[in-house]
């Protein structure tokens, strides 16, 4: 970016060429200082050998989040709003409003694809923030009372290109749908369970959505780590009241 902007400096400055040149190489100064500062800034995203920016996750996320908002083909304020309450809280007020304008200025006008958003995010992103995306988009879903069965299918699908497993899938999924069983979808077993195994996966579902799991991370991510690990919680409790252990 600012190889460009020298560049052009350079050659309006110097008025030539040779001023140009000049340009190109402290715009290439500034580009790698930046550069440097962007890769230490990622690490927080997954693999630190990666080179994302966090401007690319934050766009790359928005756009999942168009994508679940348009499924059902309409558009509401619920959505929008807890949307842009989730980059404020996790990036703060000025870069959230950065990223929304960046979106609507580039990405927004562009065909959008779920399959290459994911293809692009998922090696980036450790397997605990990818839970966490999935848990962001059905609460995307939700915010306007209800999940509808297109979004779910979107969601599903983008869940399918983020290598989410289908039992850790159905755990977040019974998170936002009430049936009969949705404590044991949560906890990842059956209903013919014992309790042994019951307590069993209480331990291992504790521990896989436990907070500290994402202590790294910014708020907003903290704060869906804490809802799945108190649905675990409440599943587990549910489950003991029912059964009397």
């Amino acid at each position: 970016m600012f190889k460009l902007v020298g560049i052009v400096a350079g050659f309006l400055v110097f008025k030539g060429f040779f001023g140009a040149f000049i340009g190109f190489f402290i715009g290439s100064a500034i580009d790698r200082l930046l550069g440097t500062k962007v890769q230490f800034q990622t690490s927080s995203f997954g693999d630190r050998s990666r080179n994302v920016s966090p401007g690319d996750f934050e766009l790359n996320l928005l756009s999942l989040a168009s994508i679940v908002i348009k499924a059902d083909g309409k558009t509401t304020q619920q959505e929008l709003d807890f949307v842009r309450q989730y980059f404020v809280q996790a990036y703060g007020k000025e870069r959230a409003n950065a990223t929304f304008r960046t979106f609507n200025q580039v990405v927004k006008k562009r065909e959008v694809s779920a399959e290459r958003i994911c293809d692009f995010i998922r090696p980036r992103l450790s397997y605990e923030v990818r839970l966490q995306v999935l848990h962001f988009l059905f609460n995307i879903g939700q915010a306007d009372g209800r999940v509808s069965d297109a979004e779910l299918n979107v969601i599903m699908r983008i869940a399918r290109n983020l290598r989410i497993n289908k039992y850790d899938f159905e755990s977040i999924k019974a998170m936002f749908f009430k049936s009969a069983d949705n404590a044991y979808k949560i906890l990842e077993i059956d209903k013919s369970a014992s309790n042994d195994e019951v307590k069993k996966a209480y331990r291992k579902m504790a521990k896989k959505y436990h907070p500290d799991k994402l202590q790294h991370m910014d708020e907003a991510y903290q704060k869906g780590a804490q809802e799945k690990f108190t649905k675990v919680q409440e599943a587990y409790e549910q489950i003991q009241k029912e059964r009397g252990i």
